[in-house]
């Protein structure tokens, strides 16, 4: 619901959010633990994981969560055993993940003022996951990289957001945590947050929350 507030009075017509590493973060210690028990180097399954070869295709849609898994097993083929490659790629694919309640309270106190959309490099089973988060109504919309077949930092996916929710780029703060998410929404005339702490966010939101109580 948006309040009876002159357009002309709020710093941002809406807020653009990504979820991963702003709102959404995931349990690594069975990886962890899982990489130090196979003499492997910390983070190598992310580096695997994550790497545009293999998760790129996931972001768009183009393949489902075992071929993923089976990427990032042939990545670790060169390191591990394939026991120890095929524990780790389970373990990485369906780790937990856990919800950070004070970026949830920020956006849905934005939410009373302006539109708020989650614009995410995401799997086709998102819906699942907000689901288990409790965070399906945390947004007004949803764009999601596996089904909107573009990924951020493509200009693309930035345009489709803002016209979802009817805002001009200028007048939209984008929040996300990597750097070349930000640049390319800045260079759309956004405005801009380069997500490292709550702080930030609470900054960015202060002159909208302000100008609502």
């Amino acid at each position: 619901m948006v309040t009876d507030i002159a357009a002309s009075e709020l710093p941002f017509d809406a807020v653009l959010c990504d979820l991963d590493g702003v709102i959404r973060f995931y349990d690594t210690a069975e990886v962890t633990r899982l990489e130090a028990a196979a003499g492997l180097p910390e983070g190598i399954t992310a580096a695997i994981g994550y790497a545009p070869e293999n998760d790129l295709p996931l972001l768009l849609g183009q393949i489902a969560r075992d071929k993923w898994a089976q990427s990032i097993v042939r990545g670790l083929g060169a390191h591990a055993s394939s026991s120890d490659a095929h524990a780790l790629a389970k373990a990485f694919t369906e780790a937990d993940f856990w919800a950070d309640e004070a970026v949830v309270s920020l956006l849905r106190r934005v939410r009373n003022h302006c539109p708020v959309v989650l614009v995410t490099n995401a799997t086709v089973w998102l819906d699942d996951d907000l689901s288990a988060l409790g965070l399906t109504d945390l947004a007004d919309s949803v764009i999601n990289s596996s089904l909107v077949g573009v990924a951020k930092p493509d200009r693309h996916i930035y345009e489709m957001a803002a016209k979802q929710v009817g805002a001009r780029a200028d007048r939209c703060l984008f929040v996300d945590d990597r750097d070349e998410n930000i640049e390319a929404a800045h260079e759309l005339g956004m405005t801009t947050v380069l997500y490292r702490t709550v702080d930030d966010l609470r900054r960015a939101l202060a002159g909208l929350l302000n100008s609502c109580s």
